[in-house]
């Protein structure tokens, strides 16, 4: 991943001509990984960029590097955060980005070098797209869990505008660091802090606000794992959060004009999301199990059904499918299909 030289070999062409993209890069005591991340950046086979790195507060020899790295390279750029954490950072650093463009990237990831270039391509390609991410790479592999593994593999069955739409309320369905966006849409939706994670905030509301958001189905991001990563630290990141989130823009969206949905399965995902939903007034009114012991009785003061009540007697209330598990989310979708039953319209998966 790293270039040829480093110190970069940079042309006077490729620093005076107005960049077509800015990269987005917040620091914090990064000092053990900036060089490669900014290496890889550097390395682009795609080369009219301009880096914004925001160093936000940090106590280690970020700065210097930083120093030492723009004064080699003039498309590096660096910016002075508060200190305040994520979301202050992305908003000062998106303030500086003047190209149409804007790609994300963290200080400890890596960029292969054809991701800047295949990502403007499929903007070509589909001009009514907002957002464009791509597939991931977890690294290093020995600090990957089984779960970390399980997301890896769910977030590249992603490959196109429509399924990402479709996964959106499973997990967020694209890692925030390999997205490129279009800069005047992402300056008018911006970072928010609303408690849950921003990153995955900000994908759903411009999925509520009806953006097209997709996915080179390539792994162009190195995305690092490890234990002092933000998402494992972070109370804003805690699975309750997560939920609450999910919860917050169902209710305002596929649940807008009812107060009542059908909650297909009751375990632990299906609990979690019906009790953050009635925070939001919304209610079931059936609950869908398999489970023999609960069939015919009643949860959330709903009846228990069997799946095939769905098909013998349409409900006109939303569906909210929430199990976890990629292999039982498909046979509830096959289910649904078969009772002819629109996915987006009438249901949704969850987790």
């Amino acid at each position: 991943m790293r270039p040829r030289c480093w110190p970069p070999c940079v042309s006077a062409a490729e620093t005076s001509v107005s960049p077509q993209l800015d990269v987005l890069v917040p620091a914090r005591n990064a000092a053990a990984t900036l060089r490669a991340a900014l290496a890889s950046i550097q390395s682009q086979t795609f080369r009219h960029w301009r880096c914004v790195v925001v160093d936000d507060g940090s106590s280690d020899e970020t700065a210097a590097i930083l120093a030492s790295i723009s004064a080699q390279d003039g498309r590096f750029h660096v910016v002075s955060g508060r200190g305040a954490g994520i979301v202050s950072a992305l908003s000062i650093g998106l303030k500086q980005c003047t190209a149409p463009f804007v790609a994300r990237m963290d200080a400890d990831d890596l960029s292969h070098r054809r991701r800047f270039a295949a990502q403007l391509q499929l903007f070509e390609r589909d001009p009514g797209l907002s957002a464009v991410g791509s597939h991931v790479r977890l690294f290093p592999t020995r600090e990957l869990s089984g779960g970390m593994k399980n997301y890896e593999r769910w977030l590249c069955s992603v490959v196109d505008a429509s399924s990402l739409q479709r996964e959106a309320f499973v997990e967020s369905p694209v890692a925030h660091p390999s997205l490129m966006f279009r800069t005047d849409t992402l300056k008018r939706f911006g970072y928010a802090d609303r408690g849950w994670p921003e990153d995955y905030d900000l994908i759903l509301r411009m999925l509520d606000a009806r953006h097209r958001l997709s996915v080179v189905p390539e792994r162009l991001l190195y995305w690092r794992e490890s234990r002092s990563r933000l998402s494992r630290t972070s109370p804003v990141c805690a699975q309750d959060r997560i939920v609450a989130c999910k919860a917050h823009y169902l209710a305002q969206g596929f649940l807008r004009d009812s107060g009542k949905y059908v909650l297909w399965g009751y375990g632990d995902t299906g609990k979690q999301l019906a009790s953050a939903l009635s925070d939001h007034g919304k209610t079931p009114s059936l609950v869908v199990e398999l489970h023999p012991g609960r069939i015919g009785q009643r949860i959330c003061g709903a009846p228990v059904v069997h799946p095939d009540a769905l098909g013998t007697q349409r409900t006109e209330s939303k569906i909210i499918a929430s199990v976890a598990g990629a292999g039982p989310r498909q046979e509830i979708r096959a289910a649904l299909d078969r009772f002819g039953y629109r996915e987006g319209a009438d249901y949704v998966c969850a987790a």
